[in-house]
């Protein structure tokens, strides 16, 4: 399982900085129509949650793409940190308590997955948000912040998901 550093950190920011700049409708449109504002946030947050949810111990291969993308955002984040603004790099981001997915819950992961891939194939509008928003996920999911908190309710959710479905079955 792979740390996430404060370069990997970065990446996701200016991930997240990136999206909110585009998305953002203007003051006039978010006023008279905050609904469809949120339907357009809704692809990012749930490819958010997605790539939260694959960098939490999660193994085969999803777990390997996830650790391999941590990996290269943390050293693409460094490289950009020394070299971009001459700043230290490779300092772990105080990565957060890991909440580990139940057996059921990773087999929701694996739903979610099909979910995704089936997304980003359908859905020409929103590929590059949700391939944006997984990236940002798996980059943030994992650190000291807001977002890594955010990870272990998603976790309890998944598990919690995971055993009443299988459980009823």
């Amino acid at each position: 399982m792979q740390i996430v550093t404060i370069g990997g950190v970065t990446v996701g920011l200016c991930i997240l900085g990136y999206f909110l700049t585009t998305w953002w409708p203007g003051r006039k449109a978010l006023t008279h129509d905050p609904v469809r504002a949120a339907a357009d946030l809704a692809p990012f947050l749930f490819a958010w949650a997605y790539g939260c949810l694959t960098v939490l111990g999660i193994g085969g291969l999803i777990g390997w793409a996830a650790d391999t993308a941590l990996w290269i955002s943390n050293w693409l984040g460094d490289a950009a940190l020394v070299w971009g603004v001459g700043a230290q790099a490779g300092q772990a981001a105080g990565g957060t308590v890991y909440l580990p997915l139940t057996q059921t819950g990773g087999a929701v992961v694996l739903i979610l997955t099909a979910v995704m891939v089936a997304l980003v194939k359908k859905s020409k509008q929103h590929g590059k948000t949700l391939k944006l928003g997984a990236w940002c996920g798996l980059t943030l999911g994992t650190s000291a912040g807001i977002a890594g908190f955010a990870a272990v309710p998603l976790a309890q959710a998944v598990n919690w998901l995971g055993g009443t479905v299988y459980g009823a079955l």
